[in-house]
């Protein structure tokens, strides 16, 4: 186990360095399209989610291509096209006509967004196939990290490259980065694919986990309007360190990934992207009203803290919902809900920009944290409710067998734990072997279960 854990280590080490061809580029694209070619920020923000639309419409495919070749062959084929995309946007600094080097910018950010399909995809199924799904937190947890942890290094980076060497020498150090994490993985051995079986419709798949994934949706509004905005949003109200802006939700985005990373298994996903949402709304509720740059940066902060552990939450419960060989499938249709908020945030929030000035982009980062934070409630509330009645329907079936074919299944015939030793949780997980009598969950297990108990009684008519 220690083994893959390294494993781990290195792939996600090895995406850290690919990504920065990616976050390098993220507060540039808006700088560029508005400054150098003379667009509106509208069409800044076209550019900036050009990218996101690519990877919304092969995530899919990227996903069944996982599962049928394995994780470790699609990421290798997603990295070379980060290269390739880095080059066309260095043909767009080169190019004098302005709607020609728009046509180029946007034809490498679609070839990004590709690359970064077949990447990220290739890697969350591979090293879950390594770690194996109990442990799927800690697989979102390092890639997300390691995501966010390019975007705190790749903001200020790309800014000052962008100053000393223009445009096409930040492109062509974004196209060497790629090469170097794929040489990283490439010693690596891979994991087998799952047992080839009849894959499930995308559309079904999306049906099952539709609510997990529009919290993370809703989580990534913020982000993407920080992203595409935080630098001409300085500049337009004159504060110094724009670039720096990324780098604090990095900070809090990578912090709370290292130091509580474990928590959606601990807590419930849930319950867990509950508080971030409400974290991440303060954030972006200071964001919009702040009047000095440092209100804006804490801002910026705050939301690294609160964008952090939702989606590691939201994935491993849709982990856990769906078979293995259709766990590619899975990922891949739930991070298009993640990339159809930074494709479609992006130009939306231009439109806003440029209509209701730079600020209000961070009024829609905050009225979608508050969407997802009642999405996650009221997702909680209905996998309580669902759990009670498939309890109660367990009971009153049981009621007519005779004693001797009631088995552990029956919540009133389970065997008390053992004082020590390992032994069967009867709440979360009724077949997880525990080093601990229980788990917390497992503690209220009787108190929960003597209501359900009462609930399915009988209707007795009083006696005369």
């Amino acid at each position: 186990m220690q083994k893959d854990i390294r494993r781990l280590v290195w792939n996600t080490t090895a995406l850290l360095v690919s990504y920065m061809a990616v976050a390098m580029t993220l507060p540039v694209i808006s700088f560029f399209v508005t400054k150098s070619l003379g667009y509106s920020n509208g069409v800044a923000g076209l550019a900036v989610g050009a990218s996101f639309f690519s990877a919304i419409v092969t995530r899919g495919f990227s996903g069944k291509l996982a599962d049928r070749i394995g994780g470790k062959v699609c990421a290798q084929r997603g990295l070379p096209l980060y290269v390739l995309g880095s080059l066309i946007c260095f043909g767009a600094g080169l190019v004098v006509s302005p709607a020609l080097g728009l046509g180029l910018l946007l034809a490498g950010r679609i070839m990004l967004g590709l690359g970064d399909s077949l990447t990220l995809v290739g890697l969350l199924s591979w090293n879950i196939a390594l770690l194996g799904p109990q442990r799927s937190s800690i697989v979102f947890s390092l890639i997300g990290a390691s995501i966010y942890g390019a975007i705190a290094l790749g903001g200020p980076l790309g800014m000052f490259c962008l100053e000393q060497f223009t445009f096409c020498g930040l492109m062509l150090a974004c196209a060497t980065l790629p090469l170097i994490g794929l040489a990283m993985i490439c010693p690596v051995p891979a994991a087998a694919p799952p047992a080839a079986k009849k894959a499930a419709p995308f559309g079904q798949v999306i049906g099952s986990i539709w609510r997990q994934g529009l919290v993370v949706f809703s989580q990534g509004v913020g982000f993407a309007a920080l992203g595409a905005f935080a630098f001409l949003y300085f500049a337009h109200n004159g504060w110094r360190h724009a670039g720096f802006a990324l780098t604090c939700f990095g900070a809090g985005f990578v912090l709370m990934r290292l130091v509580f990373g474990s928590l959606p298994d601990k807590l419930g996903g849930l319950r867990v992207a509950q508080a971030s949402l409400t974290a991440a709304a303060a954030g972006q509720l200071l964001l919009w009203l702040a009047p000095s740059a440092g209100i804006a940066l804490a801002g910026a902060f705050l939301t690294g803290i609160g964008c952090s552990l939702v989606y590691p939450a939201m994935g491993t419960e849709v982990v856990r919902k769906v078979k293995p060989e259709q766990r590619g499938a899975a990922v891949g249709c739930f991070a298009v809900f993640q990339d159809m908020a930074y494709g479609f945030t992006a130009p939306v929030a231009g439109v806003f920009a440029d209509r209701f000035g730079y600020s209000s982009v961070f009024f829609l980062g905050f009225a979608a944290a508050l969407l997802g934070l009642l999405t996650a409630i009221m997702t909680l509330r209905q996998k309580k409710a669902a759990v009670q009645t498939d309890d109660v329907e367990r009971i009153r079936a049981r009621e007519h067998e005779p004693s001797s074919r009631r088995g552990r299944d029956d919540p009133g015939q389970r065997p008390p734990l053992p004082e020590k030793g390992v032994s069967q949780c009867p709440q979360c997980e009724r077949h997880c072997l525990l080093s601990l009598p229980g788990c917390r969950k497992g503690k209220a297990y009787a108190k929960r279960n003597a209501l359900v108990k009462e609930k399915a009684a009988p209707f007795r008519p009083a006696e005369q």
